[in-house]
């Protein structure tokens, strides 16, 4: 007798459906799992054959084959248990046939227990579009997966549990998307940073347009402190971001029972010692931090300290809003658009231009640290100010600074423009592509005249020229203005005009 059951597996970030074709045949007793499994798949024989006595049914004295089609690709992980057990136990005539419209995902424990697994929700949206009606996943899982619309997901916690549902004797109860706690939505907030009022400025621009930011400050000036607190400013995610950062999430095993989905916007923080691969994806083609990344902010601290491969793999990225990772297992393309938030000192040391005479490094050193992080990373990056170091009286001042609420406020204002703006899919100042540009970045003659002055006395790219063009378009955006104005334009070319930058880039025409 054949078993034939629905289920579902993962190839990158997205799911696709599987069945679990069970065969019990004469001859000496031999379980096969066939269908281009890996080691986690080949080891479910164990696993279920367990799982099965454990529960008090019969593991068949028989050949048995499962068969995981489509049979061309590839099957890894623990999610087939569930479906290779429940087939088994059909075949053999312990337990009657499901519904052609069910689908069913899990790992076993040697017990029948139910373990979650990665990916439900990328597979629970598969499901949908394979016409699946109702799906059965582990209880850790369910609320994950019943985010899907036009879906009826299951919890089950044991396999004594699923068979008794099936047989109609207890009926489980259908799991329901939970609502995050208040708490849950709370990010720290910019009145508690004591001045830095021109940062804040430009965080508010950054997070208003999408644009990538550099902050340059010595130790102890907030560059972190400032980093950390941009997600609160930044627009709420909709439900199309929700369902694409949290399928990412979930396939790196990183959602659980108690936080199924995203609700805020992603922010990461490698450590400076991460690797190229960990970067941009791993050899199991599972995402990499610019895509884990996706609809948020990935900030990297102490920018220089980055080995130069891993930074140069953020350049494919910065401009296509994709990253294509080519591994032994196959090739795959992730979505990763994403505000690029940097922080640096000004030297080694760190303590460069400040008063004290507390930092020894030479000129050259300097040049040579910032000449760390290439030319072409550094067009990518849209704003970049300098973070100066805190005076004794603002530190004590207890003026009340703004609050992130309030800031937010003009941020979706300014959103809510743009959106209405743009048609092409574009949601955000910083994805304008060159047509829009032209036509809604047009200068007036002044400034004509001032931009062309900055691209010659700045020795400005084509690329760090639009990107000018893109963060004066948000400053008159926030300013509630149709056109650009000089002084929008003013404030997008001060953005620019770091120092050392101006310095590297001379010495490269050298």
């Amino acid at each position: 007798m054949v078993a034939n059951i629905r289920s579902l597996g993962l190839f990158g970030i997205g799911g696709y459906e599987v069945s679990a074709e069970i065969y019990l045949s004469g001859g000496l007793p031999q379980f096969d799992v066939v269908g281009l499994p890996d080691a986690a798949v080949r080891e479910a024989r164990d696993r279920v054959r367990a799982s099965i006595k454990n529960c008090g049914l019969q593991f068949p004295v028989s050949r048995v084959t499962a068969n995981l089609a489509p049979a061309d690709r590839k099957k890894a992980g623990t999610v087939y248990d569930l479906p290779i057990l429940l087939g088994i136990l059909i075949a053999s005539g312990q337990a009657e046939p499901v519904p052609e419209d069910a689908a069913f995902i899990g790992e076993l424990s040697l017990s029948g227990d139910v373990r979650p697994v990665r990916g439900a929700l990328p597979m629970a949206l598969a499901a949908e579009k394979a016409g699946i009606h109702t799906l059965y996943v582990p209880a850790a899982n369910a609320a994950e997966a019943a985010y899907a619309d036009r879906l009826t997901v299951y919890p089950v916690r044991h396999v004594r549990e699923l068979l008794s549902h099936l047989r109609g004797e207890d009926p489980l109860t259908p799991a329901e998307p939970r609502e995050p706690a208040a708490e849950e939505l709370i990010f720290p907030d910019f009145a508690e940073v004591k001045g830095q009022e021109n940062v804040k400025r430009a965080l508010e621009v950054a997070a208003a347009g999408g644009h990538n930011v550099l902050m340059v400050g010595p130790p102890g000036s907030g560059k972190s402190m400032l980093a950390k607190r941009l997600p609160s400013i930044l627009p709420d995610m909709s439900r199309e971001e929700t369902m694409e950062s949290t399928g990412i999430w979930s396939v790196c095993g990183l959602t659980d029972e108690r936080r199924p989905i995203l609700r805020q916007r992603p922010f990461r923080a490698p450590h400076h010692t991460l690797s190229a691969a960990a970067m941009a994806g791993s050899a199991q083609l599972l995402p990499g931090e610019v895509s884990l990344a996706h609809n948020g902010v990935l900030f990297l601290d102490e920018l220089p300290e980055y080995h130069r491969d891993v930074l140069e793999v953020m350049r494919q990225p910065l401009e296509d809003g994709v990253v294509t990772v080519s591994r032994a297992a196959g090739t795959a393309v992730y979505p990763s658009r994403f505000m690029l938030v940097c922080a640096m000192n000004p030297c080694k040391c760190g303590w460069y231009g400040q008063p004290g005479g507390r930092c020894r490094c030479s000129e050259r050193s300097v040049r040579a640290y910032h000449a760390r992080i290439s030319g072409p990373l550094m067009d990518r990056i849209d704003i970049i100010v300098e973070v100066p170091a805190l005076q004794y009286d603002e530190l004590r001042r207890r003026a009340e600074a703004e609050t992130s609420a309030e800031i937010k406020a003009r941020v979706d204002a300014a959103r809510r423009v743009q959106r209405a703006r743009f048609s092409s899919g574009t949601v955000c100042n910083a994805q304008m592509g060159p047509r829009e540009m032209e036509r809604w970045c047009a200068l007036t003659p002044e400034g004509e005249s001032l931009m062309a002055d900055a691209y010659q006395s700045l020795h400005l790219t084509a690329r760090s020229y639009d990107r000018i063009l893109r963060v004066a378009r948000t400053i008159a955006d926030l300013a509630g203005e149709e056109e650009i104005a000089p002084e929008h334009l003013a404030e997008a070319v001060q953005y620019r005009t770091y120092d050392f930058l101006i310095g590297g880039e001379q010495d490269a025409q050298v």
